[in-house]
């Protein structure tokens, strides 16, 4: 299944509190749990007025639904082709084609 990568822009959200980012992260997971399986959130980063946030789905059609149905701003979706990490160095490459 391809993994994404969301921008989002959502001004003063580096100032939120721990409070406020828990209700956002559970409206995010009712809607997903209402969506199904195919669509997983996987992690998402807080920074400069952003959140970056990392989605396992089937298209950018279902990310935009449920940025939708919880009136989530989406900027950029961009779907990760390959990954690299420290271990890359001795050979393992995820890459989806392979």
């Amino acid at each position: 299944m391809p993994k994404y990568l969301i921008e989002r822009d959502i001004p003063g959200i580096q100032e939120m509190t721990s409070r406020d980012l828990q209700a956002i992260s559970l409206k995010s997971r009712n809607i997903l749990e209402e969506l199904g399986p195919q669509i997983q959130w996987l992690q998402s980063y807080v920074m400069n007025n952003k959140l970056f946030c990392v989605y396992v789905a089937p298209g950018p059609e279902m990310i935009k639904e449920h940025a939708s149905r919880g009136k989530f701003p989406v900027n950029h979706i961009n779907e990760v082709k390959v990954i690299i990490d420290a271990t890359s160095a001795d050979g393992y490459i995820f890459d989806k084609h392979n």
